[in-house]
């Protein structure tokens, strides 16, 4: 594909130039992005920057460009779920890794700086409402990359899961960016995540239908491999965590935890929990 021109059914464009679902154009992007899942947070993250000289919404996906501390950075929402994760980490790589005049592949691609700061649950008593996180791992329960080339790293979590679970399918592991896990203060702590493919019966909720597999959180919460338990879940970090390691971008995920399953807590001052999330990640990737 790199050495041949991308079909216009492959890579859509809209009749402005921009990619299709995001409606970007490069030069509207910054090289540091950090997403959020709802959109009405992205004002929220942006009231924080220098400068915003770029505003944009499209669908659920919108977009705050502008600078902080002298760095060009972008805001930008997701939506919930990998599906949405998968089309942004698309069409974001293609913004700077496909000259979109030729549709061609770059030969000197571009690596994205891409932060989420993102809610969370806590799958062990010992992690606290109120507290952040950052996915050193994250598990992914749903079945996208199914359809993408194998993964690099060590699938033992997923493994275990499939073994417990019995279910017909590995879950997929990968992993954060070391560059910028080795940018956050030391104090901040690491977890493996465990990202679901929706909100209730998958994180183990029962409202009117019963979820088919019993006790849910606290067989997940015991799997241990080589000393280590998963932490926490959500439903988007291991897409981003899968795409980032096959397209070259240095990603992590930032988790305001706002509930703890095991001691069924809810964080009553969660919006101060994400305004902490945000100013830390706004600090500590824009210093």
């Amino acid at each position: 594909m790199e050495s041949q021109q991308i079909p216009e059914t492959e890579l859509i464009l809209n009749p402005d130039g921009s990619v299709y679902h995001l409606r970007l154009k490069p030069e509207h992007l910054g090289t540091t992005i950090f997403t959020v899942g709802d959109p009405d947070r992205v004002a929220t993250v942006s009231q924080h920057l220098d400068q915003v000289d770029f505003k944009l919404q499209n669908r659920e996906f919108i977009t705050h460009t502008g600078w902080k501390n002298g760095h060009r950075v972008s805001v930008i929402s997701t939506g919930m779920g990998t599906d949405n994760i998968e089309i942004l980490m698309t069409e974001l790589d293609a913004l700077v890794n496909v000259d979109l005049q030729t549709r061609q592949v770059k030969t000197e691609k571009t690596s994205l700086h891409i932060i989420r700061i993102g809610t969370s649950g806590s799958l062990q008593a010992s992690i606290p409402t109120g507290s952040l996180l950052a996915s050193e791992l994250a598990i992914g329960m749903d079945t996208l990359m199914a359809y993408y080339p194998e993964l690099s790293g060590p699938q033992d979590f997923g493994q275990a899961i499939q073994a417990e679970l019995g279910i017909p399918f590995r879950p997929y592991q990968a992993a954060a960016s070391s560059k910028l896990m080795g940018m956050l203060d030391a104090s901040i702590p690491r977890g493996i995540t465990l990202t679901c493919p929706g909100f209730y019966a998958p994180q183990g909720r029962e409202i009117r239908l019963k979820p088919r597999f019993e006790q849910l959180i606290e067989r997940l919460a015991g799997l241990q491999i080589k000393g280590r338990s998963l932490t926490n879940f959500e439903m988007e970090t291991a897409g981003y965590y899968a795409l980032g390691e096959l397209l070259g971008h240095e990603v992590l995920s930032f988790n305001a935890i706002l509930a703890n399953r095991p001691l069924k807590k809810f964080d009553s001052a969660g919006e101060t929990t994400v305004a902490k999330a945000i100013q830390l990640a706004l600090d500590t990737f824009t210093s």
